[in-house]
């Protein structure tokens, strides 16, 4: 029977002989396979509309001027392909971080960051802060990126395709990438970007997924929303708009929904307890 890892960060972070390491990129390969795949088909993407049609005219017709047109249209596509392909190589190469190590672990000195074709030091002294930066959309992470603030710029470090770092737990990785600097006074901050628009009415939360959400009763959502200013929008669905169109259905911005959530989770973590024992002021 095949037990699953029960360690938060399993396949992101490691202990190597020199330090902690956190992974981005765990295959170069795959990273690469990627890029060429996208650069190939864009293109084709791009021009089959374009070009079948006028293919099965030209051998419908034999049209020796439609046959230059398509022969011409296929260079360019060819063309197009091997351009987009070294372009999107060296800027995957020349941006991609793979990997960043903590020297030595649990008390960093310095940080190396592997890039895909080489690798760059930076002491510990010259890292102002590190920013875990979640991207949210209708409540769903849609990135995870860790951005490193030096003397010398920023670096950004994001997870490569379908790589287990894209999947871990933001608070897990606070916590680990505090560890990792042991006494150096370098500042680990999260920050929440929510991609903010006007979703069809379907992508909205329902009162009892808000209530679930928050942990309150369904009858407390409605109070709750307008307390924290969370937009809500009625409208009837599709279903019903024939045989009931009289009945409606309250959806809520997600987006909002999801800060009220963290909102009422610090409000409880800082809330005394109520039964806490009181001191007898009898002498």
């Amino acid at each position: 029977m095949v037990t699953r890892s029960t360690n938060p960060l399993a396949g992101v972070v490691s202990a190597t002989a020199a330090g902690g390491r956190l992974v981005f990129v765990p295959s170069r390969v795959r990273e690469f396979g990627v890029t060429l795949g996208g650069s190939v088909m864009v293109p084709l993407w791009v021009a089959t509309p374009l070009l079948l049609p006028m293919l099965v005219i030209a051998l419908l017709t034999e049209s020796g001027l439609l046959w230059a047109i398509v022969w011409a249209g296929l260079g360019l596509t060819a063309l197009a392909v091997i351009g987009l392909a070294l372009a999107l190589t060296f800027t995957v190469s020349a941006t991609m971080v793979r990997w960043i190590e903590f020297r030595p672990q649990g008390n960093a000195k310095q940080l190396v960051i592997a890039r895909s074709l080489r690798s760059s030091t930076v002491a510990a002294a010259d890292l102002r802060r590190i920013v875990v930066v979640e991207e949210l959309r209708l409540g769903q992470r849609k990135s995870l990126q860790v951005v490193l603030h030096t003397r010398g710029g920023t670096v950004q470090c994001g997870p490569g395709f379908q790589a287990p770092m894209s999947r871990i737990g933001a608070e897990a990785l606070l916590a680990w990438l505090t560890s990792q600097l042991g006494s150096a006074d370098v500042a680990v901050e999260y920050l929440a970007k929510v991609d903010r628009y006007f979703a069809c009415p379907e992508e909205w939360w329902t009162r009892s997924h808000l209530a679930a959400l928050w942990h309150v009763p369904v009858g407390a959502v409605d109070e709750l929303a307008v307390r924290h200013g969370v937009r809500s929008y009625q409208y009837t669905p599709r279903a019903m708009a024939l045989y009931s169109p009289a009945k409606t259905v309250t959806v809520y911005n997600p987006d909002r929904a999801y800060e009220v959530a963290e909102e009422l989770r610090g409000e409880t973590n800082t809330t005394p307890e109520a039964d806490a024992p009181q001191e007898d002021p009898r002498p």
